[in-house]
């Protein structure tokens, strides 16, 4: 495992190359925002290394977020920045502080300013992301995903939504009207596993991105469908163009389907033969 710890000092909006409310809306748009930071030093940092985000500001001293390097600069060891996707940031306020830091993660070097590009040993990577875990917000919408973060980047695949699958309100709506059966296998939580699976089910955006310009006003009740994880995951496996619902329910009837043989005469009686033999 490798990881790395950027530090931002909110007193020092130069020191970053991002705005903080401007990553928070498109982190709830898509899920993730790119991002590009300066290095102190030119590191081989390889594409997929968790990054920490660490605050350094007077007041505000502590864990703010995680995201994961997109550009590999072991490549190019002459660049001084680093690329990566932030895939969660704290609100502002709300950071993890410098105090359940402190003992659990000995090697964070707080006096550093900033931290640009630290890595972290082994250890203390393993004890900051048992600290997040403890800390960071889990999905309202997708309890089931893990928190960014928690796990390595190698242990996950990222699964792209848009920011239709993210709305609270169109998601209440949607379910509403459609209920919370999987609109392709019909699968529904809480028949399965009584009151732990009540109204859980994930939705999915089902106007094709060429068709979404400016003018475009979501339906809930008609550009949203319930999916379960698995129909969800498996729509979102094709891009730019999710499969539709109809075309998974085909998928599942093709992947079911038994081909099946007309006996002959002959064949018919050499297994009625048979039978009588085995006394079946």
């Amino acid at each position: 495992m490798t990881a790395i710890v950027l530090g931002w000092n909110p007193d020092r909006w130069d020191g970053w190359q991002f705005a903080y409310t401007p990553v928070l809306d498109v982190l709830h748009d898509t899920g993730f925002a790119s991002v590009r930071c300066p290095l102190s030093t030119h590191l081989a940092i390889p594409a997929g290394t968790d990054v920490w985000l660490i605050l350094q500001g007077a007041h505000e001293r502590g864990l703010l977020g995680h995201g994961i390097a997109t550009t590999d600069t072991s490549a190019d060891r002459s660049t001084s920045q680093v690329t990566f996707d932030v895939d969660l940031l704290l609100p502002r306020g709300e950071h993890i502080p410098e105090t359940a830091l402190l003992h659990r993660v000995p090697g964070l070097d707080w006096e550093s300013n900033p931290i640009s590009g630290t890595l972290l040993a082994t250890n203390d990577e393993q004890m900051l992301r048992a600290v997040w875990a403890d800390h960071a917000p889990s999905s309202e919408i997708d309890p089931v995903d893990p928190v960014p973060g928690t796990l390595p980047a190698s242990a996950l695949t990222r699964v792209s939504v848009n920011r239709y699958e993210r709305d609270p309100e169109a998601r209440r709506q949607c379910i509403a009207h459609q209920g919370t059966s999987c609109s392709v296998c019909r699968f529904n939580f809480e028949d399965a596993y009584g009151a732990l699976g009540h109204g859980f089910i994930q939705v999915h955006h089902i106007v094709p991105v060429s068709q979404i310009d400016a003018d475009y006003v979501l339906d809930p009740l008609t550009d949203l469908v319930p999916l379960c994880p698995n129909c969800h995951a498996m729509a979102h496996s094709r891009t730019p163009a999710p499969y539709s619902p109809a075309e998974l329910r085909r998928l599942i009837r093709a992947s079911t389907h038994m081909e099946g043989t007309v006996l002959s005469p002959e064949e018919l009686s050499a297994q009625e033969n048979a039978a009588r033999i085995l006394g079946t």
